[in-house]
């Protein structure tokens, strides 16, 4: 019986010894710093990559829209917009802007890049270098008439005529002319250092007083370059402030002709 007992006592005697108690809690800190950092890396690295996953799924045309019986529209449905037939065809384009020194000009009433020996001339209406984007007009070039409007994340081809709203022309910083419409026309994500085409349309007046409505769309070339800027609009070259081909709007400023400095790529 009392050796029962005295087995009992010496098995439930908590051990009282300092330095091993001690030692005990070091390492339970230490487990615990360690699923902490671990649970920390995870969430920059993986999370991230995740969530933006999910956003491109959501953002997807397919997701909610529910097939219903005949005549019977599924509960939850979207409606599709119809695009309007009478618009100017719209146009897609990439713009090589990879050398992160030389600017890369492009001619709206062309539709592609061109070489400019004089960039005070009117035979471009934006120019690219890398994620930077300048308009021909203010202070880039006193001559020339180019400047923006930023409509904000709304349905290109809903915007059918040009807003009553003041055209922002390029102005001086610092460093070198910008214009403050085009500066944040991207996302940057900081975890995976890239660079995400914001959804705006923007309205662009150009250098000779035409209209035009850009959506950027993508930064990178197919081998996943950065530089290669993607964007679609609708130009008119009629100078009207209307996108549709009937031309009924109405513009009073004069078309100022191009001069013919300038050899096209």
């Amino acid at each position: 019986m009392n050796e029962s007992f005295d087995s009992h006592s010496i098995h439930d005697t908590p051990d009282l010894n300092p330095e091993r108690q001690k030692k005990k809690k070091l390492w339970k800190n230490l487990f615990f710093l360690n699923l902490c950092v671990t649970i920390l890396l995870v969430s920059l690295f993986w999370l991230p990559l995740k969530l933006e996953q999910i956003d491109s799924f959501l953002e997807s045309p397919s997701v909610n829209q529910k097939k219903g019986g005949p005549g019977q529209p599924s509960r939850g449905a979207q409606s599709i917009a119809t695009v309007n037939p009478n618009l100017l065809a719209a146009q897609s384009i990439m713009i090589d802007a990879t050398n992160e020194e030389q600017w890369t000009y492009f001619d709206f009433s062309r539709g592609r890049q061109v070489k400019i020996h004089d960039p005070s001339s009117l035979e471009w209406d934006l120019a690219f270098r890398r994620g930077k984007i300048i308009s021909n007009g203010g202070a880039t070039n006193k001559f020339g008439q180019a400047g923006l409007i930023d409509l904000g994340e709304v349905s290109f081809d809903a915007v059918e005529n040009v807003p009553l709203k003041e055209f922002i022309v390029d102005q001086t910083t610092r460093s070198e002319p910008e214009n403050p419409v085009l500066v944040n026309w991207f996302k940057y994500n900081f975890i995976t250092h890239k660079l995400t085409a914001r959804k705006n349309v923007y309205v662009l007046r150009t250098s000779d007083g035409k209209f035009a409505k850009i959506q950027f769309t993508s930064y990178y070339c197919a081998n996943k370059q950065p530089g290669c800027i993607q964007m679609k609009y609708r130009y008119q070259d009629q100078g009207t402030k209307s996108f549709l081909k009937d031309n009924s709007g109405s513009f009073a400023s004069p078309v100022v002709a191009k001069s013919p400095n300038i050899s096209e790529l």
